[in-house]
């Protein structure tokens, strides 16, 4: 009986000591996953634009350089994944290119209009996000063209599939007042000013995001 009762303890003792250690083992993985650093992800890829006359448009597409998107924290909430997202990119002017021919690129690439004295990018930041409906958001930040930053004001809609609980890809879309910039499209393009200014360019773009 007292042999019985010694081994009933040791193997109390030991499963004990199983549990316990089970448990040590697991909360550093628990841990590690709640101080899981912010993923940034980085992109080779192109930006369309147009600017619009009013009767017609001027599409054209450039690269853009060092996307980066930041998605935050991990939420464990249920919360909106991504209302903490920031978004910045640059795009070369240097690489526009127009579906209607060389003559009109170089005139989109004509020093002056994009392209400033120090042949700055064009450039994008998130300062602000906020929520506008189910993976909609605006997307509000500074954009720089020429060395002179702006206001601007962009948004973003999130793409996924049905079984996806985030997008797994972004659209992002809005328009520039070329006038904010002090950039006169309608001289340096087509060699004349026009009673009513040629002002808004419109870009778009999509990227993916994990």
């Amino acid at each position: 009986m007292k042999k019985i009762k010694i081994i009933g303890l040791s193997v109390a003792v030991l499963t004990t000591i199983i549990v316990v250690s089970g448990f040590a083992t697991s909360k550093p993985s628990c841990e590690k996953e709640k101080t899981k650093p912010v993923k940034v992800m980085e992109q080779k890829q192109t930006v369309n634009m147009f600017v619009t006359h009013g009767h017609c448009s001027t599409p054209f597409a450039g690269n853009v350089d060092n996307l980066k998107v930041d998605l935050g924290p991990k939420r464990y909430d249920g919360g909106n994944p991504l209302e903490n997202m920031k978004i910045s990119f640059e795009i070369d002017p240097n690489s526009f290119n127009t579906c209607r021919g060389d003559d009109l690129t170089e005139r989109v690439k004509t020093p002056g209009l994009f392209i400033g004295d120090n042949d700055e990018k064009i450039t994008f930041r998130t300062t602000d996000v906020y929520t506008m409906g189910i993976d909609w958001y605006q997307v509000n930040g500074r954009v720089s063209i020429k060395g002179v930053e702006q206001d601007v004001k962009f948004f973003v809609t999130g793409i996924r599939n049905p079984e996806d609980i985030k997008p797994n890809s972004l659209v992002l879309q809005g328009q520039l007042n070329l006038l904010d910039w002090g950039i006169d499209y309608d001289k340096i393009v087509n060699g004349k000013s026009d009673p009513v200014p040629t002002k808004w360019m419109y870009l778009n773009m999509r990227f993916g995001i994990c």
